[in-house]
C-alpha cells in the first residue's frame, strides 16, 4: 500500500482490500455497495447528498433494525447508542479506523470546483478496516491508478441502454418523462406549461428542502404526475422510474460563467433515464424559444456508449491545516497539492469567508490560540444555505462568533431565530428562504460545543423546517399540479371511453375520486375550475359514461313518482327534489295539459325516457284527480250535447274562471227549469253576486287551476295563500274572490256574509212589508272584513245604507247604527246608463261619495 500523500498528518488507512467500482448510471454501484456494507459487522457509506444519505439509512433501518444504524449529517444526526452501521454525508463522515467497511459514493465529483477537495480527501484517505469501496463514473479510472494504486478497478455495465430521440415540442414529451433545466424560472415556465396541458409535475431543484424534495419525487413516483422538470439535482443519484429526460437547454451557470455541459454532465443527467432493464431515451425541447438546444454527434455518441474525457486532476485543499494562528490557517488552506495529478480549487465559500472576516480588525483580534482559531474555522465553515454570496454570509457568521468565542451560543438568541422561521405561509420563493435558513440552524443545532441544550434546540429546527417543506410542497402542488387533468390524460389518453366515471351521493362525477364536474339534474356541468383545455375531454368523458349514470338516477325519479315522493308541481314546471325534469303544455282541453319532458332527459335512451314521461302522466293524473274533480264533471257537461248551448257556454265560462262566475255575467235568466236543476246536480252554488263551486275554492284545486290557466294564456289574479278568507286588494282580484272596497273576500264567505244580511231584513218584514233594519258587522269582523269593505260588499249586493240621525242638542250617547235597506238590482240591460250617473261635481255625486264612505255600524 501507498504510503500516505503529505496533505494529510493523521489518516485513517486501514489494511484492507480496496475496490474502485465505476461506470455510468444505472450499474448498481450503490446497490452493490449497501449489500457489502450490512455484510460486514460495522461500516459507513459517505454520500453526496443528505437526501439520498436519508433515503439508504432507511433501506439499512429495514434490514439491520433502527437501534444499530446511524445517520450523519450537517443538519441531522440520529445516533442510537450501538450504532455499527452509518450513513452520511461525504463531508460528515467520521474518521473512525474501528469501521470494517467504507464506501464513497460519487466519487468523481473530486473533480468539483466547489466541493470537490472533500471527496479527494476521503478518497484517499478514508479506509475501512475490512473493505473499502470508491463508487463513481468510469471517468475516474486514471486518477483512481495514479492516487490509489493498491485499488481493484471493477468496471459495470449499464443495465439498459440509452438511446437519442432528436427533439420533441414539451406538448409531445411522453409520459414519465423528466425535463431538465438550468434555471429556477425555466424549471416554473416549464412547469407551468406542462399543468396546463398535461395536468402538471412534479419539481426538483436544489434550493428544495430534502423534505419538499422527497415529497415532489414521492408524488412522481406514485404516478400522481407523469412529468417531473428538474435542475440538474436530478443526476445526483435520484433514483426515478424515469423513461426520458429531455434537456431545456445544454448551458448553465456554474458560479463564475456560462458554458456548456460537459459529455460526462449530460450523461450523468441523460443516464436517469431507464432503470434496471427498461431502457431509456433522451433528447432535447423544441419550441422553447430562441436557439433550441441541440446534441452534438459526438456528445450523442458519447452518452449513448458511455465514453467521456477521462479526468486528469482532481482538487484538493489540506484537509488537516494548522491552527497556530488565522494566518498560518489560510496559509495550508492555500497551500498547493503535493501531486500533479490535483488542482487548487476555486476559492470555496468558508475560506472566503475565513478571509473576509481575518481582514477585519476587530474581529481577528477575538480569535487568538489554537483553540479560538480551530472554533473560528469552524464557525466559517457552515454551508451557506441560503446561498447569498460571501459578504451576506460572513456577517452572519461574524454575528455567530460574538456568542462563540465566549462559549456557547445564548438559548434564548437560537430559540427565538428559530421561533421567527416558524411561519408556513407565503409564496414559494418565501418558503424556500425560510427553509434555507432554518437549515443553517439545523447545522447549528447539531453541534455539541456550540448550542446548549442540543437537543431541544435540533428537535425544533428539524420540526420547523418538517412544517416549512410540507407548506413549500402544498404550494409546488398546488400551483404546478393540476390533478384532474393529470387523472385523465393517465386514464384516457386519447380514449375518453376509458375514465372510469362515478356519481357520489351529492351529484359530483368522479373519475377516481377526482371530481370533474356535477349533475345539475340531468345535465353535466363541467368544474368551473376546469381549464378551456380539459373541457373538451370532461365533456367527452361525460357523453361516453352519463347515460349509464343517468338511467340509474331516471329509475329513482320513476320510483319517487309512483309514490310521490319529492314531485312538486310549481309555475307549470314538474319538479323532483328541487329538479325540472318536465313541463306542462296546452293539452286537448284546459284541465288535461299534456307533459314535455325537459331537454336534459334526452341522454336517456328512448325506453327509459318513455318510462320517465309515463310515470310522471300517472302522477299528474293522481296529483290532479281529487281537486279537479268538481271542474272535470262540469267541463264533460259542458261537452254533451244535451245541455244546450246557453248552458254549455256558462258551464264552459265557468271552467275557465276556476270555478267562479259573477251572476250578471252568466245569463241566468235565459236558463229554463231543467238546466237550473243540472246546475245544482253538478255542485254550483247560485249566490246573490257569483256563480261559483265550493269544491273549487280549495288552495290545491286554485293551484293548479291557475297552473293550467297560464298554459291558455287566460287572464286571471293568482290564487291567494292558502285561499285565505280576506285579502288586500290589489291590480288584479284574486281567482275565487270578489272585490270589496279595499279587500277582497273569498266568494263562498262573501255569500255567507249575504244570505245572513237576508234573514236579518226578512225577519224585520211587518205584513210582507220591509222595514229599515240593522246590521251587525260581527260576523265581518270574524273574517277579516273591515266595516267599510262590508258595506261596500252590500252595496254590490241591492242593500242601500241611511245614516242616522243626529242626537239632539245636549243628548249624550253613543250615536245610532246605520240602517239598511234593500232593493232588487234590476236587470244588467235595464241600468242606467254611464251618461245617467251623476256629474263628478254635483252635489248628488259628494252625496254618493259620503254614503260609499259612511260606517256601518260598530
Amino acid at each position: 500500500m501507498a504510503s500516505p500523500l503529505p496533505g494529510r498528518r493523521h489518516g485513517t488507512a486501514g489494511e484492507g482490500v480496496v475496490k474502485a467500482v465505476l461506470g455510468p448510471t444505472n450499474t448498481g454501484k450503490t446497490h452493490l455497495a449497501i449489500e457489502r456494507l450490512c455484510a460486514h459487522s460495522s461500516g459507513a457509506i459517505g454520500f453526496p447528498l443528505r437526501l439520498l444519505a436519508r433515503e439508504v439509512y432507511d433501506r439499512v433501518c429495514a434490514i439491520q433494525g433502527a437501534d444499530r444504524v446511524a445517520l450523519i449529517t450537517g443538519e441531522e444526526r440520529i445516533e442510537p447508542k450501538n450504532a455499527r452501521w452509518l450513513l452520511c454525508t461525504a463531508e460528515a463522515m467520521p474518521s473512525r479506523p474501528d469501521l470494517a467497511f467504507v464506501a464513497l459514493d460519487e466519487a468523481q465529483l473530486s473533480a468539483d470546483p466547489e466541493r470537490g477537495h472533500v471527496f479527494t480527501d476521503r478518497l484517499l484517505h478514508t479506509r475501512g478496516r475490512e473493505e473499502t469501496m470508491l463508487l463513481g463514473s468510469a471517468t475516474l479510472q486514471p486518477m483512481v491508478r495514479a492516487l490509489v494504486p493498491e485499488a481493484e478497478v471493477i468496471g459495470r455495465p449499464r443495465f439498459s441502454t440509452l438511446s437519442h430521440v432528436g427533439a420533441k415540442k414539451l406538448s409531445r414529451i411522453p409520459p414519465r418523462s423528466a425535463i431538465v433545466a438550468f434555471s429556477a424560472e425555466q424549471v416554473y415556465a416549464m412547469a407551468e406549461m406542462l399543468r396546463r396541458f398535461r395536468g402538471g409535475a412534479a419539481v426538483v431543484m436544489g434550493a428544495l428542502s430534502p423534505q419538499t424534495r422527497n415529497a415532489q419525487v414521492a408524488m412522481y413516483q406514485a404516478g400522481e404526475v407523469d412529468y417531473l422538470v428538474a435542475t440538474d439535482a436530478i443526476g445526483m443519484g435520484l433514483n426515478l422510474d424515469v423513461h426520458h429526460v429531455a434537456f431545456a437547454g445544454l448551458s448553465k451557470f456554474d458560479g463564475h460563467r456560462q458554458r456548456r455541459l460537459t459529455t460526462a454532465e449530460m450523461a450523468q443527467i441523460a443516464g436517469r433515464a431507464g432503470r434496471h432493464q427498461r431502457d431509456g431515451t433522451f433528447g432535447t425541447l423544441a419550441g422553447t424559444g430562441g436557439n433550441d438546444p441541440e446534441f452534438t454527434p459526438e456528445e450523442v455518441f458519447a452518452i449513448e456508449e458511455h465514453r467521456f474525457p477521462p479526468l486528469t486532476r482532481l482538487f484538493w485543499r489540506e484537509a488537516e491545516p494548522r491552527f497556530d494562528s488565522l494566518a498560518a490557517l489560510i496559509a495550508d488552506l492555500e497551500s498547493p497539492p503535493p501531486r500533479s495529478e490535483l488542482a487548487t480549487p476555486p476559492q470555496a465559500i468558508d475560506l472566503a469567508v475565513l478571509k473576509r472576516l481575518a481582514e477585519e480588525p476587530d474581529t481577528a483580534a477575538t480569535v487568538r490560540g489554537r483553540g479560538s482559531v480551530q472554533r473560528f474555522w469552524a464557525a466559517c465553515s457552515l454551508p451557506d444555505f441560503r446561498q447569498q454570496g460571501a459578504e451576506t454570509h460572513a456577517r452572519f457568521v461574524a454575528r455567530l462568533w460574538q456568542d462563540l468565542r465566549h462559549g456557547y451560543l445564548g438559548a434564548d438568541y437560537v430559540a427565538q431565530a428559530i421561533a421567527a422561521l416558524d411561519n408556513p405561509s407565503g409564496d414559494i420563493d418565501t418558503l424556500q428562504g425560510r427553509i434555507a435558513a432554518i437549515r443553517s440552524w439545523s447545522y447549528i443545532a447539531q453541534r455539541p460545543d456550540w448550542v446548549l441544550a442540543r437537543d431541544e434546540m435540533a428537535a425544533r429546527a428539524r420540526a420547523v423546517e418538517t412544517r416549512l417543506s410540507d407548506a413549500l410542497h402544498a404550494r409546488l402542488t398546488e400551483r404546478f399540479v393540476n390533478r384532474r387533468t393529470t387523472l385523465l390524460m393517465r386514464k384516457t389518453g386519447a380514449d375518453a371511453a376509458l375514465l372510469p366515471v362515478r356519481l357520489d351521493d351529492s351529484g359530483a362525477v368522479l373519475v377516481d375520486d377526482e371530481a370533474i364536474g356535477h349533475l345539475d339534474g340531468f345535465r353535466f356541468v363541467v368544474d368551473p375550475l376546469a381549464r378551456a383545455a380539459d373541457r373538451k375531454l370532461l365533456l367527452a368523458a361525460a357523453e361516453r359514461h352519463l347515460p349509464g349514470l343517468l338511467a340509474t338516477r331516471a329509475q329513482a325519479l320513476v320510483r319517487d313518482a309512483g309514490t310521490a315522493a319529492g314531485i312538486t308541481l310549481a309555475d307549470g314546471a314538474l319538479c323532483w327534489n328541487g329538479i325540472t325534469v318536465a313541463r306542462l303544455e296546452k293539452g286537448r282541453t284546459l284541465l288535461e295539459p299534456r307533459i314535455r319532458i325537459d331537454a336534459a332527459l334526452d341522454r336517456l335512451s328512448s325506453p327509459v325516457r318513455q318510462g320517465v314521461e309515463t310515470a310522471l302522466g300517472e302522477w299528474l293524473a293522481r296529483h290532479g284527480e281529487k281537486p279537479l274533480e268538481p271542474l272535470r264533471k262540469i267541463a264533460e257537461a259542458g261537452r254533451d250535447p244535451a245541455s244546450g248551448p246557453t248552458l254549455r257556454a256558462l258551464l264552459l265560462r265557468l271552467v275557465e274562471g276556476g270555478g267562479v262566475l259573477a251572476r250578471e255575467e252568466a245569463g241566468l235568466e235565459r236558463l229554463d227549469d231543467r238546466q237550473r236543476a243540472a246546475l245544482r246536480g253538478l255542485g254550483i252554488r247560485v249566490g246573490a253576486l257569483d256563480l261559483y263551486v265550493p269544491g273549487a275554492l280549495r288552495p290545491a284545486a286554485m293551484i293548479l287551476w291557475s297552473a293550467l290557466a297560464r298554459l291558455w294564456d287566460l287572464d286571471h289574479g293568482a290564487p291567494a295563500e292558502a285561499m285565505r278568507p280576506v285579502v288586500r286588494a290589489g291590480k288584479k282580484t284574486p281567482v275565487g274572490y270578489r272585490t270589496a272596497g279595499s279587500q277582497a273576500i273569498r266568494v263562498d264567505l262573501a255569500e255567507k256574509l249575504l244570505q245572513a244580511a237576508h234573514r236579518t231584513r226578512t225577519e224585520g218584514a211587518i205584513g210582507g212589508r220591509t222595514r229599515r233594519f240593522a246590521l251587525d258587522p260581527a260576523l265581518a269582523r270574524s273574517m277579516g272584513l273591515t266595516t267599510a269593505s262590508y258595506a261596500a260588499l252590500l252595496r254590490a249586493a241591492g242593500f242601500r245604507a241611511w245614516p242616522p240621525r243626529p242626537l239632539a242638542e245636549g243628548a249624550a250617547g253613543p250615536p245610532a247604527p246605520p240602517l239598511w235597506d234593500w232593493r232588487a238590482p234590476r236587470p244588467r240591460d235595464e241600468r242606467r246608463p254611464e251618461a245617467a250617473r251623476p256629474r263628478p261635481d254635483s252635489a248628488f255625486a259628494a252625496l254618493a261619495e259620503w254614503l260609499a264612505a259612511e260606517p256601518v255600524g260598530r
